[in-house]
């Protein structure tokens, strides 16, 4: 435990994911959304800081949903604990309801934890990481063959970080979600 921080069981080096959903008060979306840029801004200081994701509101719900992801533990606690954060949430306590909801979610576990069902298990970790690999394996190899033609001259890191910019959102946003999705039978029997 950090200063009345409770930190679940997962190794210290594992990457962690927050997740913070805040429904806005009606009227504040604005000044909400120039809380948000003023948000990022400050992560990017954060060491350890890997990026973040916003998900608006959607029919009305008034309902954003914050997602920042960090190397390990220690990163994000270290962000939870900061004076630049508790100044920021000091901003927007007058532009939020109080329900809120706060996740930490170590490793791939963000990948994998049902949206609307937060009540459900989480699959064991080693279908986690099958399910990741058997999704990855394809996508890398797919990736690899249709830029390596553009990018064969390139040195080394920046080629690797093409693939990279490739790959990660696609598996964040399209792959995995997909996968889930098509597994969730067999990953939560």
């Amino acid at each position: 435990m950090l200063a009345g921080v409770t930190l679940p069981d997962s190794p210290p080096t594992d990457p962690v994911t927050l997740v913070v959903r805040r429904r806005i008060r009606p009227g504040q979306e604005g000044a909400y959304e120039e809380a948000l840029q003023r948000l990022g801004d400050l992560l990017t200081r954060v060491p350890g800081f890997r990026g973040n994701g916003i998900l608006r509101p959607t029919g009305g719900s008034g309902e954003y949903t914050v997602v920042a992801r960090f190397d390990s533990l220690g990163s994000a606690a270290a962000w939870e604990l900061s004076p630049e954060r508790g100044l920021w949430l000091d901003t927007i306590s007058g532009l939020v309801d109080d329900q809120l909801s706060f996740e930490r979610q170590p490793g791939l576990d963000f990948w994998f934890t049902p949206p609307a069902a937060p009540t459900l298990r989480q699959p064991p970790r080693w279908k986690m990481a099958l399910l990741t690999l058997l999704v990855l394996y394809p996508v890398s190899v797919g990736v690899t063959l249709l830029l390596l033609p553009h990018v064969a001259s390139w040195p080394l890191g920046l080629r690797a970080l093409a693939q990279m910019l490739v790959i990660v959102p696609s598996m964040t946003y399209l792959f995995m979600p997909l996968a889930t999705r098509a597994a969730a039978r067999w990953l939560t029997p």
